[in-house]
């Protein structure tokens, strides 16, 4: 049975938002550890860094800083939502935080081919 709010965008909205949180969450402490190479094992990091031209991790960047942007947008918008009298283009507002998301980690993608 398909409960009538979660057929709604900002429902969606929602979802992405988890997601991208929980996959941040996820990605930090990879982030650090490889980070922690730099002071105790700066060759390690140039064999990483090295690692970080294959095409295959440079999409893997793009969506990074997808989750990245949206993740920092759907806040943005949470917090409209929690401060700001409600308007019937908050469903317009979650879209654009979308977009500028992809324009965002788009124009992050392009400059890194």
């Amino acid at each position: 049975m398909i409960r009538p709010h979660r057929t709604h965008p900002l429902w969606f909205a929602f979802i992405v938002h988890r997601i991208s949180g929980i996959a941040l969450a996820l990605f930090l402490p990879l982030h650090f550890w490889i980070l922690s190479y730099a002071l105790n094992a700066p060759e390690r990091l140039d064999g990483f860094l090295h690692w970080t031209d294959y095409p295959l991790v440079k999409v893997a960047e793009f969506g990074l800083v997808f989750l990245l942007a949206v993740h920092v947008f759907g806040g943005l918008r949470l917090m409209a939502l929690e401060w700001l009298p409600w308007s019937a283009n908050q469903k317009t507002l979650a879209a654009a935080a979308v977009g500028v998301s992809l324009l965002i980690s788009g124009t992050f993608f392009l400059r890194a081919l």
